[in-house]
């Protein structure tokens, strides 16, 4: 029996020592360390986005006035011309004819009047007949001029400004004033037009966020715009909206609205497309850094910082996005503490260590497309 009880005592003391070994190779948790904001109201500049055309200030379609193969091309493709410059050469020989014919006719005519006037003076013949001589000769003379400015047609110059466009013909080509194409377009780009349109919910806000009783006083109110190019470069200058169309389209709901950008370097073309931004300043707004939130099943959360430093998410609703940031519109309210990142690593209720960092986000510029 003693023996037995000294055993025991034994194996007691050797448990009792391994416990102790495992509590000292157990580690201990530690809390780690995320960047956290607190959330503040700040101003925003939100840019809402249109899809444009643009078109030169002046678009001219060269039309001839009269029939004809064209029988010189004095411009290319492309090419500045000046108002004033010649670009088309009508053959004209059939109508040279016309005049010929036109003109003798008014000789004829001339000398008939010239032969009446002595003998009515002498009242030998009625002065109808000279009349009627007169007549001739007026109607004579109104139909060479009409052939002669006919003539003058054959001769095409500029009316603007402008550069060439597409040359649909060639020298050889038989022209008239019903030809469907014209000879070529003219466009005058020192100015170009962005054209975009609004639909009536957005045409709302914009009416309510420019202050002014009338249009123009909205147009003065309304900051200048920018524009995006086709390779998401932003063009280097900077334009006005001009014009609103007083009209709201029944088949599509919209409005069309006409920006214009100064092209001293001739960088935009007539016929091409851009995105014009608005900015809009968005007072007292929450924004937070995208890195922040992160997307479970359709819906958007973020860690937001409780007692004891536990995190717990949270569903927010976001309008409008940066580079950088989100607007929240619900979910957070002035003061929470989120954490900005990091969030794949945590889950609800761990504690961390908060390491708070400057908010330094105000005024920053953020995109909304319009739908």
């Amino acid at each position: 029996m003693r023996k037995l009880s000294i055993f025991s005592i034994f194996v007691l003391l050797i448990l009792a020592s391994c416990g102790k070994k495992e509590e000292q190779q157990m580690p201990s948790i530690v809390a780690a360390p995320f960047p956290v904001q607190t959330v503040t109201l700040q101003d925003a500049i939100v840019y809402q986005e249109y899809t444009a055309n643009l078109e030169g200030q002046q678009n001219v379609e060269i039309r001839p006035k009269v029939n004809g193969f064209i029988q010189k091309i004095y411009v290319d493709e492309g090419q500045l011309v000046r108002k004033g410059q010649l670009l088309f050469k009508l053959e004209t020989q059939t109508l040279n004819q016309d005049a010929s014919a036109a003109k003798a006719m008014v000789k004829a005519a001339q000398v008939e009047v010239d032969r009446l006037k002595p003998l009515v003076d002498r009242k030998i013949i009625s002065n109808v007949q000279l009349e009627t001589a007169k007549a001739k000769l007026a109607q004579a003379r109104s139909a060479y001029g009409s052939i002669a400015a006919n003539i003058g047609f054959g001769t095409i110059v500029s009316p603007v400004n402008g550069v060439i466009g597409s040359l649909p013909f060639r020298e050889g080509s038989l022209v008239s004033s019903t030809s469907e194409m014209p000879l070529t377009t003219v466009s005058d780009t020192k100015i170009v037009r962005a054209y975009f349109s609004m639909n009536e919910k957005q045409l709302l806000l914009f009416n309510k966020t420019f202050k002014g009783a009338t249009t123009a006083q909205k147009l003065k109110a309304a900051p200048e715009v920018s524009m995006l190019l086709v390779d998401n470069s932003e063009y280097d200058q900077k334009g006005k909206i001009a014009t609103i169309n007083g009209l709201v389209n029944p088949t599509t709901g919209t409005t069309q609205f006409r920006a214009e950008f100064k092209n001293p370097e001739g960088v935009l073309r007539s016929g091409s497309s851009g995105i014009i931004r608005l900015p809009i300043i968005q007072k007292e707004v929450i924004l937070v850094p995208q890195n922040a939130v992160f997307e479970v099943q359709g819906k958007q959360l973020i860690y937001v910082v409780g007692q004891g430093n536990k995190v717990k998410s949270r569903i927010v609703t976001t309008n409008g996005t940066s580079d950088l940031n989100f607007i929240v519109t619900e979910g957070l309210v002035e003061g929470d503490v989120v954490v900005i990142e990091g969030a794949s690593k945590l889950k609800d209720d761990i504690v961390i260590v908060p390491q708070q960092t400057k908010n330094e986000i105000q005024l920053t510029a953020t995109s909304t497309p319009a739908k």
